[in-house]
């Protein structure tokens, strides 16, 4: 590490070049970025999936639909109301990117009151639809009293990358001026203060650059957008923190390249052993194979590597050309009573460890209490914010055109294939079994199928009329639900939405032997496959972090126990992170209305906080570690490596808490939920856990702290100092 120190000493001018380069290009293509994403990442190649494309390409269901909702005043006219539609659907007959168009008019029900809704379907997933939602726009227009909003997949998925797009900059403006002001009472002087910010905006423009070239070979989700910056940020600004304030203490008695030396070997070295533990934390997210974790997983494991990278190239640069020129611009000058202050509460600490260690530990099992209430679900409509017309549309159409009833239904397809026609005696006699064994489940509501929609309940009648019935009515009959050797059935199931009940019973019931070949498909197959494939392969990626940690943090301080209290402590305060999540967001309180919990929270905030928290130990520890080695008494290194590190560690607390909880003023629910998660994780971390825990346990364990190599060199150390 000191001959990188000094390789980027003696290259400073052409390692700048070459930064400035890469960011030129890279942050080109990171303007593109927006362009290339799309969906909110909930793709899982299973059943439903491979249900779905059956349904589209055997019984012609559409790839998505856009719904056209119409309101009127009550003033208007219904004669005004019915021209007003007409109007709009006679713009749309130029309109040549539907598969169907279906007018208010053509069906019953479409017309009630102050209110109509139209159907365009298309052959093309909701996040290709962006050129004929634009025409679209073009060709609908409201007049006075009267107005016409479209929703749907395709309109939701668009305007969560606008909402995306609109958080990301809200929460820069709050975010980086706080952060700046953190820096500058960190620092002093606005030189050293903006640095940080520098090397947070480089990393992220290049990450956002180099993500740009993924979508080549990955569909990558709207969500990135917020996700890289909220990680980058945080943890590039991070890195810069630590840096410099190692190399402002080293260059006020060493010259500029001996100072700059010492701080990659020893701030350089915590920055990799950090960077490392949350690069792995983000690679536990591989596991599971749905496209929202496999992008955060790419995109977040890019910007720790770029931020690491940058924080050991590029930052070591600058400084090596601004030398001492870094306390230039001050405001102010750091007082030493600040450290004085933090060797006082060090000195309480471990003075009291076991009164200190009791006290965390019961905020932190308080904490834990709402946890048990947790209810998770897939982000849907609600994930925009209540002003979207979009949202406020498809809410009308819920209101007025779905009875309460069937929103409180889930419904279920299920798809049966035979050896011979599904129109033969035999096989219709099999279907008939499977919707008796279907209606005598209690969870089962309604099973729509040839039988109900013929109105006859025998087999040989419903053979009969199929052969040699009415050619319109059966027509009507089999042109829904028979196709070959392949016949739908919808079953409605009494659950309301995102029950853990209709999740069971999909599961169930996709593990029965039919008797004929079944896929089920609908929302609630969706959900279950997406929540099974979690359960299934979340604990791949927890034992991978947990070894993985274990594993650096032992190398790292040739520890055992370090490592172990290190997880212990990160679990805790994790439950208790999203104890507090469940109370604010899902119990309402703090002025928020009620909702589920992003199913996407629990695995991100553990994945992305057990490697950031890890910052906090790797800066602590190493420092006490470096007095330990010199002094050989670990309450002195204890109370010295806290003294010198807990107003840094504060501080990079401070700026992680504030670029992450600047999400909390966003509109996107789940980003909303994921920035306060990640905000109230970190506080704990870096105030109970890191200040108090952590100095306690030391405290408490002694030199059995470092039992696997420091206990061993220290007795050596001792032996020597006695008289031969």
């Amino acid at each position: 590490m000191q001959k990188l120190g000094s390789y980027i000493y003696r290259n400073r001018k052409w390692v700048l070049l070459i930064w400035i380069a890469v960011i030129c290009v890279l942050g080109f293509f990171a303007l593109k970025l927006p362009s290339v994403l799309s969906g909110n990442g909930f793709e899982y190649k299973g059943e439903y999936a491979a249900t779905r494309k059956v349904m589209e390409n055997n019984f012609g269901q559409a790839k998505s639909s856009i719904i056209l909702v119409f309101e009127k005043k009550q003033t208007v006219s219904e004669d005004r109301f019915r021209t007003f539609i007409e109007e709009t659907f006679e713009k749309l007959a130029d309109f040549n990117g539907a598969k169907q168009i279906i007018t208010p008019f053509e069906r019953e029900g479409m017309i009630k009151g102050q209110y109509a809704y139209g159907l365009l379907t298309f052959n093309k997933k909701a996040e290709s639809l962006g050129n004929e939602i634009e025409q679209l726009n073009g060709l609908l227009k409201n007049k006075q009293g009267l107005k016409v909003t479209m929703t749907g997949e395709p309109i939701i998925v668009q305007d969560l990358n606008v909402a995306s797009q609109e958080d990301l900059a809200k929460a820069e403006m709050i975010g980086l001026p706080i952060a700046l002001v953190v820096l500058i009472f960190a620092f002093g002087g606005l030189v050293a203060a903006s640095l940080p910010l520098v090397i947070g905006v480089v990393s992220i423009l290049t990450t956002m650059g180099t993500v740009y070239f993924f979508s080549y070979g990955a569909d990558l989700t709207i969500f990135i957008l917020n996700i890289v910056p909220m990680i980058g940020l945080a943890l590039s600004i991070d890195f810069a923190l630590l840096f410099i304030n190692r190399y402002k203490e080293e260059v006020k008695t060493k010259s500029i390249r001996e100072a700059l030396e010492i701080t990659v070997a020893t701030a350089g070295r915590s920055i990799i052993f950090s960077g490392l533990c949350v690069f792995i934390g983000l690679s536990g997210l591989w596991f599971i194979k749905i496209d929202i974790f496999q992008n955060v997983a790419l995109g977040g494991m890019t910007v720790v590597f770029i931020s690491a990278l940058c924080a050991l190239t590029f930052l070591p640069a600058l400084l090596a050309i601004l030398g001492e020129n870094i306390n230039k611009l001050s405001i102010f000058k750091i007082s030493k009573t600040q450290t004085s202050i933090w060797h006082k509460f060090a000195g309480l600490v471990m003075k009291r460890p076991i009164m200190m260690v009791t006290a965390a530990l019961v905020i932190l099992l308080v904490g834990l209490i709402p946890v048990k209430q947790m209810v998770l679900a897939i982000p849907g409509t609600d994930s925009l914010p209540t002003n979207y017309p979009s949202r406020l549309a498809l809410e009308t159409f819920q209101d007025h055109f779905i009875a309460s009833e069937k929103r409180d239904e889930k419904k279920v397809t299920i798809v049966l294939q035979s050896q011979g026609s599904m129109m033969d005696k035999r096989n219709l006699e099999k279907v008939s079994q499977i919707i008796n064994k279907l209606e005598k489940d209690q969870l089962v509501s309604i099973v729509d199928s040839p039988f109900s929609a013929s109105g006859i309940k025998e087999v040989d009648q419903l053979f009969q009329f199929l052969i040699h019935g009415d050619k319109a009515m059966v027509a009507q009959v089999t042109n829904y639900f028979i196709r070959d050797n392949q016949l739908r059935l919808d079953v409605y199931l009494k659950t309301g939405e995102h029950s853990a009940k209709a999740r069971k019973w999909v599961s169930e019931w996709t593990e029965r032997d039919l008797g004929l070949k079944a896929s089920f498909g609908g929302p609630i197959k969706f959900e279950q496959e997406i929540f099974a494939e979690i359960v299934k392969k979340a604990p791949y990626g927890l034992v991978l972090i947990v070894v993985s940690t274990f594993v650096i943090l032992m190398a790292a301080f040739r520890s055992i126990l370090i490592p172990i209290k290190a997880i212990l402590m990160n679990v805790l305060s994790l439950g208790c992170t999203f104890g507090i999540v469940v109370w604010i967001f899902q119990q309402g309180h703090l002025g928020i209305t009620p909702v589920d919990i992003a199913l996407i929270l629990p695995v991100f905030v553990f994945t992305l906080v057990f490697g950031l928290s890890m910052d906090y130990e790797v800066f602590l520890i190493s420092r006490i570690q470096e007095f330990y080695l010199s002094s050989g008494d670990n309450s002195q290194a204890t109370i010295a490596g806290l003294t010198y590190t807990s107003k840094i560690i504060t501080s990079a607390a401070a700026i992680m808490i504030v670029v992450t909880g600047a999400f909390a003023f966003t509109g996107v629910m789940p980003v909303k939920q994921l920035g306060v998660g990640i905000a109230i994780a970190i506080f704990i971390d870096a105030t109970i856990v890191r200040m108090v825990l952590v100095p306690a346990l030391m405290k408490l364990l002694g030199d059995w702290n470092w039992w696997f190599f420091g206990y061993k060199q220290k007795q050596r150390r001792e032996s020597r100092k006695k008289p031969a």
